[in-house]
């Protein structure tokens, strides 16, 4: 994780320890700056990183402001840093289908801008909050970029390990998202009935380099996923 990231982090668990609200304020950028014992650019990055998120806000000449945005149970959906980073107080828990090093087929090799003789993890699980079934999610991930996976790390974040294990930075995804009805497949994992109505989306993960290393494709359960959508901006 850089610098700049693991401020963020800071900074947000701060807000979160102690519950501040809506348009409570921040310190200032020089503050910021002696705490953490780093240059400006390097707040400043964190800070633009926390708006991005919808953390904070800032207004120039006031300062840094709190940004509460999420109804209980609502997960952020363009968040690039996994369902573990959204979830607050929820728990969230695995049951992992499959790990395993593979070939990817064409669309799989496409996506990842790979060569379908390279080596991938595919990676399969349900993925449960507080008990009940969130989605299936199935993801390859390029194996020169992360090159180990196993069952216990797959149970938990991989997120969460490329970055601190591995020092793989993530920087941006691109997600293409549908609405349909479940196939017999799918409602087995998510217990639910064939043609029930799902949410499908497609994301391909992107180092701060612009390589992708993650593809996933996920299938919700449509009574219990609930997501949030921000916007910096009016949208035009």
């Amino acid at each position: 994780m850089l610098k700049y990231q693991q401020i963020a982090a800071e900074i947000e668990q701060y807000i979160n320890q102690h519950d501040l609200k809506q348009g409570d304020k921040l310190p200032v950028l020089e503050q910021l700056m002696s705490q953490y014992a780093v240059s400006k650019s390097t707040v400043t990055k964190a800070l633009e990183l926390l708006e991005r998120r919808g953390v904070v806000f800032q207004l120039r000449g006031s300062g840094i402001f709190v940004r509460r945005h999420n109804r209980p149970g609502y997960m952020s959906l363009f968040s690039t840093q996994g369902f573990k980073s959204n979830l607050g107080d929820r728990v969230l828990t695995s049951d992992v289908l499959d790990v395993s090093v593979t070939k990817p087929d064409e669309t799989v090799a496409q996506n990842l801008g790979i060569d379908v003789t390279d080596d991938v993890y595919h990676v399969e699980r349900v993925r449960f909050v507080d008990g009940e079934v969130l989605c299936h999610e199935e993801s390859y991930y390029v194996k020169q970029i992360v090159p180990y996976l196993n069952r216990e790390i797959v149970a938990d974040s991989i997120f969460d390990y490329v970055q601190s294990a591995l020092g793989v930075t993530i920087g941006f995804s691109d997600m293409y998202m549908q609405v349909g009805r479940l196939n017999a497949t799918e409602a087995g994992y998510l217990g639910l009935q064939e043609d029930d109505p799902t949410l499908r989306i497609e994301t391909i993960f992107h180092l701060t380099n612009g390589k992708p290393f993650d593809y996933s494709r996920i299938t919700y359960h449509y009574e219990h996923s609930q997501f949030v959508v921000q916007a910096n901006g009016p949208y035009m």
